[in-house]
């Protein structure tokens, strides 16, 4: 291992220098990232845009996603670099600043990858982001609660057709009730991911719904 890191030295995805292996990113770069400092609550501008889609408790997004930005850099090695332990490096960030108070969730859902998608990168970027944050925080993670029906996106579809096909992109695999479910995803965009999801979760029982994204655009 150490000749591999000799040979091939991990390096900042921002400025190039030589990292530790377990890092993503320098301390220097690490201060130009775009940190929104939501505290997860009724009052930050994620959980105002939610609540314009759907029946929300609380939202938190870690970092601001923008065109160029160190985030955007970050998140893409994630998602398309098969690096997939970043993950890990960004839900210790995330336990870092979260702080539940008195609406603690009970149970963390991620937003799940058709099995075609998924085989085609080799895992689900979200994962070990959720499992990090399911052991740090002590909550239960499922993976497998929310079902993926469509391979292809719905952008793609007419606007009443697109409705339509929204409607029924995820399913609920299991009974549920009573539930207060923390919905995972990387980046918050239009919204239209989490709302299809969140619709499902509430119409399966008297649930509620939470929101954590790693960035919001």
């Amino acid at each position: 291992m150490f000749l591999v890191d000799l040979l091939f030295p991990n390096r900042c995805l921002e400025c190039n220098r030589i990292i530790p292996s377990e890092e993503v990113i320098c301390e220097l770069c690490f201060d130009q990232i775009n940190f929104t400092h939501h505290h997860i609550s009724e009052s930050n501008l994620l959980t105002e845009k939610c609540r314009l889609l759907f029946p929300i408790e609380n939202a938190f997004s870690l970092m601001q996603f923008e065109e160029e930005s160190t985030s955007q850099k970050i998140i893409h090695q994630l998602k398309y670099g098969s690096r997939e332990k970043i993950g890990k490096i960004i839900a210790n960030w995330t336990v870092e600043k979260l702080d539940f108070s008195d609406s603690k969730p009970n149970l963390l859902v991620t937003v799940p990858l058709h099995p075609k998608k998924q085989k085609e990168r080799g895992y689900n970027q979200l994962h070990l982001f959720g499992e990090t944050l399911s052991k740090e925080l002590k909550i239960p993670i499922d993976h497998h609660l929310i079902k993926r029906n469509f391979y292809k996106k719905a952008q793609a579809k007419k606007s009443k057709e697109q409705r339509i096909f929204n409607e029924n992109l995820f399913s609920v695999t299991k009974n549920i009730s009573n539930q207060h479910i923390l919905l995972i995803d990387d980046v918050f965009t239009t919204g239209n991911t989490m709302s299809a999801i969140a619709w499902e979760i509430l119409k399966a029982g008297d649930n509620k719904v939470s929101v954590l994204v790693m960035a919001m655009d």
